[in-house]
Formats: C-alpha cells, sequence, structure tokens
C-alpha cells in the first residue's frame, strides 16, 4: 500500500513540473543550499549521511568491504591531497579526466564529451561551486535519470591509496570536478562499483536527457561522416568502441594500439588537403589520457608531411594526450559501434536541420497483470502496456524521396545499476508496432485485445530484443495511427521503463487505457417481496431464521456450503471479511445484515459472477489466469485500467497468479462499492472527491 502511495505521489509531484530542467527532483530529499548554509553556520565541514565515507559506498563485491582492493583506501578531502585544491581551473577541458582503477571508461568518455560544450557542462556541473568562497565540503551535479533531472548533493570525501585519487582524476592533480562528478554519479547508482562496465550512450543521455542511436559500422549509412559531422556541430555528444567476444579480449591492444572493449569518445571531424587530394579524418580519444592510435594520421605518422602547416596548425594533433586523429575510412574499419546522443535531438540523417518532437510516458510490467512478454506468447501478449502514435503530416525532404513519418522510439529499464548489488541482470527488452484498426481510430480509450493483436503481423519493430537499459530505433511509416508496444522477452518478468517518441512533424501520443467506468444498475424500487420466488423466500426462511435477516456469520457458512458441493470451481472459501464487504455494499437499512430483497439481489449476483467466471476458465482449471481479469472485469460492467489491474492482481491473485471464485466475487463486490463511493463524494462530475483526514479513515476501514 505504501508504495502504492509512493507512486501516486511521484505522479503528482511530475504533474506538477518536478523533475524538469527547471525543477529538478532533490536526491534523497537532500536540498544543497540550505545543507551548504547549515555547515557554514556551524563551521563544520558537510559529511553526507546518505553516502558515507566507507567502504559500502565502493562496492559490493570487487570492492566490497570484505574485498582486498578496499583495505588501504582512506577518504580524504582535496585539501588534504594537495595545497591549492581547484574545483575548475581555467575552464573544463578533455584533460582533465584520467581513468583511475575503475572499468569506467564508458563514463569518462562520456564526460569528456562534456566538456565540447560549455552549456550542457553547466547543466550539469552548476557554476559557482569552489574550494574558496562560502566552502563547505559540499558539492552538487544534476543528472537526467529515467525520465527526470535530479539535483545529487555530495561531500568532497574521495577514495584514495598513497595519497592520491583512487578512481578519476585530473592530469595536474590539482582540479576535481571531474573526481565529485563521478562521486555523485556513483551515488545515483548505489555505489562506485555499479559504475564497471557500461556503454558511453548511457551517460551522454544521462548528462543530456537526449535520445541516442547506435551505428554498427559493419553497416554503416552511406552518408555517415557528414551525419558525425553534423552531429558535432549541433552539439551531440559521440562515442566509439571495439566489440569484443569474450572477457578475455576486454583492455586488449590491437596491433595499431586501439583498445578493446574500451569507450572512446569522438570529438571532431575535419577535411584536410593532402597529396591535392580531400581527405575525411575523425578526432577520437581515449579518456585513459595516453595510449593512442599508431596507424595512419596518427600523431608522428608521415601523412602529416602532406599537410599545410597552416592546416596542421589547427589541429593539435602531436600531443600525448590520449586523442589521436584517424582516417574515416580507418575509423569504420577499425572500430565496431559508433553511438550518437541527440541532445535536441534534431534531424542528423536530412539536410535540413529541425527540431524533435518529444513524448514521454512512464510504465510498468507487474507479474501477472501487464507482463505479458513478446509476440511468442498469444496468451499474455495484449496485457502489455499500450501506447498509441498518431502520425499526419509527412517529411519535409525525405531521404528515399518516397512520402512517410520519421521518429524515433526509444524504451529504456529503470535502476539497472542499482539492481546490481542484488545481482540481478537487465531484462531483455524490446517493442512492436502495430496498426490500428479502422474502427478504433481516433480512441484512446482502448485496450486492444488478442482478437486484434494476434491476428495482424507488426509492421515495424526494434531491431532485437536485448538486454540492455534502453533500445532504441529510427522508423518511416505512412501516415496513420500505430499501437506501441513494449515488453520483455519473456513472460512474468516485473520492471519498470519509460517510453519515449520523437517525431519529426507534430503528432498525438497517448497510452491506449480504458477509461475508468462501472455500469452499475440501481436495484428497481418496485421491486418487493411478492416479486420474489416462492421457493427462493422459503429457502432464505430456512437460512434466515427468526430474524429474517442474514448476518455476516451466517452468510459466511452459506456461500461456503454452495461452493463446497461445487466441482466446476475452486475456492479457500469466502472469508469473513470478504462477506463484510457484501453486507456493507448491500445493506440498505443500515442493520448489518442482509434481508430477503437484498440477499436476493446478492443472489442474482453470484449467479451472474458465477457464469463470467467458467467463461473465463479457459483451461477448465476451475481458476481463471490473472490475465483474463481484465475481460472478465468488463464482462462484469467495470472498465479498469492498467493501474487498477496491477493493484487487483497484487490484492485478489494467489501465488501462481490465478484467481479462485470467492476472491472474484470479492473483487468484483469491493470495484462496485468504490465506485458507488467515488460517484456519491465526487464532486459536480469533476473525476475527483475530497476529504479530510477522518473521513478518508472511515471509508478506508470499510
Amino acid at each position: 500500500m505504501t508504495s502504492t502511495a509512493g507512486r501516486l505521489a511521484h505522479q503528482q509531484r511530475r504533474q506538477q513540473g518536478i523533475g524538469t530542467k527547471q525543477h529538478a527532483v532533490k536526491f534523497s530529499q537532500q536540498d544543497y543550499e540550505s545543507l551548504k548554509q547549515q555547515s557554514l553556520k556551524t563551521g563544520t565541514l558537510f559529511e553526507d549521511p546518505c553516502f558515507p565515507a566507507e567502504r559500502k559506498s565502493l562496492g559490493y563485491k570487487e570492492l566490497g568491504p570484505y574485498s582486498p582492493k578496499t583495505k588501504e583506501v582512506v577518504w580524504k578531502r582535496p585539501k588534504d591531497l594537495c595545497s591549492n585544491p581547484k574545483f575548475i581551473d581555467d575552464g573544463a577541458t578533455r584533460t582533465d579526466i584520467v581513468q583511475g582503477a575503475l572499468g569506467d571508461c564508458w563514463l569518462l568518455a562520456a564526460i569528456a564529451s562534456l566538456t565540447m560544450d560549455q552549456r550542457i557542462l553547466a547543466r550539469v556541473v552548476p557554476p559557482g561551486q569552489s574550494f574558496t568562497e562560502d566552502y563547505a565540503g559540499i558539492f552538487h551535479f544534476q543528472f537526467w535519470q529515467f525520465g527526470e533531472w535530479v539535483d545529487v548533493v555530495i561531500d568532497d570525501r574521495l577514495p584514495t591509496k598513497d595519497d592520491k585519487l583512487l578512481f578519476v582524476h585530473s592530469a595536474e592533480g590539482s582540479e576535481f570536478w571531474s573526481a565529485l562528478l563521478e562521486k555523485a554519479y556513483a551515488k545515483v547508482c548505489g555505489c562506485y562499483e555499479a559504475l564497471i562496465g557500461g556503454n558511453s550512450i548511457e551517460g551522454f543521455e544521462d548528462f543530456t536527457g537526449g535520445i541516442a542511436e547506435v551505428y554498427d559500422l559493419d553497416r554503416a549509412p552511406p552518408k555517415l561522416f557528414q551525419i558525425i559531422q553534423r552531429a558535432l556541430k549541433l552539439g551531440s555528444l559521440l562515442g566509439c568502441s571495439i566489440s569484443i567476444s569474450s572477457a578475455f579480449q576486454s583492455e586488449a591492444l590491437t596491433y595499431r594500439k586501439l583498445v578493446k572493449g574500451h569507450a572512446y569518445s569522438v570529438t571532431g571531424v575535419v577535411q584536410v588537403h593532402s597529396n591535392g587530394e580531400l581527405v575525411q579524418l575523425v578526432r577520437v580519444r581515449n579518456p585513459w589520457g595516453e595510449v593512442e592510435w599508431t596507424g595512419p594520421w596518427s600523431d608522428e605518422s608521415s601523412e602529416w608531411e602532406t599537410v599545410s602547416e597552416e592546416e596542421k596548425s589547427k589541429l593539435n594533433h602531436v600531443a600525448e594526450d590520449g586523442e589521436f586523429w584517424m582516417s574515416f575510412t580507418d575509423f569504420v574499419r577499425q572500430f565496431s559501434t559508433l553511438e550518437i546522443c541527440n541532445l535536441t535531438p534534431d534531424t542528423l540523417e536530412s539536410n535540413d536541420v529541425g527540431r524533435w518532437n518529444q513524448y514521454q510516458f512512464e510504465g510498468t510490467w507487474r507479474v501477472g497483470s501487464t507482463a505479458g512478454g513478446c509476440r511468442n506468447n498469444p496468451a499474455t501478449f495484449s496485457s502489455n502496456p499500450q501506447f498509441v502514435v498518431r502520425l499526419v503530416d509527412v517529411d519535409d525532404d525525405p531521404l528515399d524521396d518516397e512520402d512517410g513519418c520519421t521518429f524515433l522510439v526509444g524504451l529504456m529499464q529503470k535502476d539497472g545499476r542499482k539492481q546490481k548489488r542484488f545481482r540481478r541482470d537487465l531484462e531483455t527488452i524490446g517493442f512492436a508496432i502495430y496498426k490500428v484498426p479502422d474502427e478504433l481510430k481516433g480512441r484512446s480509450n482502448v485496450h486492444l485485445g488478442p482478437e486484434i493483436l494476434l491476428r495482424q503481423l507488426a509492421v515495424a519493430r526494434s531491431k532485437n530484443f536485448i538486454n540492455t537499459r534502453e533500445v532504441c530505433n529510427r522508423f518511416n511509416l505512412p501516415p496513420g495511427e500505430y499501437a506501441i508496444i513494449p515488453s520483455t522477452f519473456d513472460p512474468h518478468r516485473k520492471g519498470s521503463f519509460i517510453l519515449r517518441v520523437f517525431t519529426e512533424k507534430q503528432a498525438a501520443t497517448s497510452p491506449l487505457e480504458e477509461d475508468l467506468n462501472a455500469d452499475i444498475k440501481e436495484v428497481k424500487e418496485e421491486l418487493s417481496e411478492s416479486d420474489v420466488d416462492p421457493h427462493f423466500k422459503h429457502l432464505f426462511q430456512q437460512i434466515a431464521g427468526n430474524d429474517n435477516e442474514v448476518s455476516v456469520f451466517e452468510l459466511v457458512k452459506i456461500l461456503n456450503n454452495v461452493v463446497a458441493h461445487r466441482s466446476d470451481v475452486k475456492t479457500d472459501g469466502f472469508t469473513l471479511e470478504t462477506c463484510r464487504l457484501i453486507i456493507s455494499l448491500l445493506d440498505k437499512d443500515e442493520s448489518d445484515k442482509l434481508g430477503l430483497l437484498e440477499f436476493h439481489l446478492l443472489w442474482s449476483k453470484i449467479q451472474k459472477y458465477l457464469d463470467i467466471f467458467k467463461a473465463y476458465d479457459s483451461d477448465y482449471s476451475g481458476t481463471m489466469s490473472s490475465h483474463e481479469m481484465r475481460g472478465a472485469a468488463i464482462e462484469a460492467g467495470f472498465h479498469i485500467n492498467s493501474e487498477v489491474l496491477q493493484a487487483i492482481i497484487s490484492r485478489y491473485a494467489d501465488a501462481r497468479y490465478a484467481i479462485d471464485f470467492d476472491s472474484f466475487v470479492g473483487c468484483l463486490i469491493k470495484l462496485e462499492m468504490l465506485f458507488r463511493m467515488f460517484k456519491a463524494l465526487e464532486k459536480d462530475g469533476s473525476g475527483k472527491m475530497e476529504l479530510d483526514l477522518q473521513q478518508w479513515l472511515c471509508l478506508a476501514i470499510i
């Protein structure tokens, strides 16, 4: 219940604009300004209780509390390491980032690319921080995390060995912004060890909120050099790497001194005149700050002798700083993957640069309700979350000269690095895109069932299902309405995700969800005891006894006696709680008992619910699969969305996510009561009600 309340509170904060660039979420509810002023007032340096200078902040296994690698680690502030520490000295540059003893080159490549654009850097590294003016041992940074910006506070105690920083550091050793940035990111992910291994694309996105595309250089598009050139001009962040087939190849050197399985950043492209011809060059940086390419166009190669001194002077090609030039041909041949994070994001593959339109949704896969797996699982596939995109206007300048609508779809699963500590792997995720049938176009208050999704092929899908943080692909489809179905590969795998859609032209997007509604009919006022079948009346008199009313205790015995004689339904028996709900719903005179007419209404409901239950018991097991609950509820007159369905399954399904008959009846009775209570208290059809604490407690306890 508390987790549900937390999720609702999060949704309310998002609706209020919290989590945007202008109003970042305070990570761990820590406010930088108030904590800083408190430290200045008391004259003490800040010590972060949420990320303490202890071994547990280093890691859990390789850097865990009992690892020999952490035994001699001492946490020190920059002022304990040098006499005149600087936060940023003469501007942040790529040479401020030298990798330490942590395998987070992917992150450092992204940090290095940050320095290429001071506007982006200032977004992640808020200005005005220093070791002199108002120094209190506290700093803060801002990251994009799964759809929202967070402001992360840290103290400046850093892990060291032999008075040297253990992890990232500057080449000079006196500049500390990169080390503190790495610490803040480690705090967000849970510990330093959680940063080991990754894709620079992840860092790119978390520093910008942009969306990333990945190019397989074995199948590079014809105009890739121009794409890179345009991306750099637009301030996009670029990374590249050489794939490895086993862990043994990690950080192995090629014969030209490129590092396999290592994240590089692409920092520039240029065309130079060489022997009368234009040669395309790419500038690449190794975050180690050393170990450079030794092939053609490397620092000391003979190719530079064919370039004029004027051109050479602009390229700074001889420094031993981990940055080097290579021909574009060699770049494509030597590296396996290029990653581009589009910041605005912009149209990188068209001649006219335009701003994308962005749409974002949060969702969850819950076992038993919305974790349906991929299309290989026909029984559950349609239960996945669904989203619609309506494409109307075609691209202005299509690449293939055919009218179509270009859009990107990015599916990102949450908190993968935090889960590393618990040895939980990322889920294998992907998505499929289907045409919305003509009869449902223009509607978003529907959820496409198997009768629609299983009778057509997907018009597009993610390139593959893969256990990575994000799957992102570019599509071009004719104008129309399309349903996007994000899923894990296997069913019954829980997780949280965000789905982002970027379109070249304006589009309409929304979740595909049923409107919450109930077809509840009031008891006809003209119904009297004379309308009740005499045989039923006689049975009721036998059951009710002298007071001619059925108490909650009598109702438990009656219902359990009935279901005990049925072999077509399974049940653990009607509980006292369920029967109290029934009486609360049907007791019109507040006697806490059911009279003849009230009991007659209950009996009609149970007969109706039994017919529905048996119809949705597809395997004749006597129980109903939780994935059938949405359809069964609709049959009973209750239109529910995925959020409500998840709450129902959590409350009423058993350990195997099956629903027995008494749970089914109890659920429908509860739904009817909740709908009736809401309608009675709703303010002028607004879809909202207002309660004070006492009223809320009285209603919730029922």
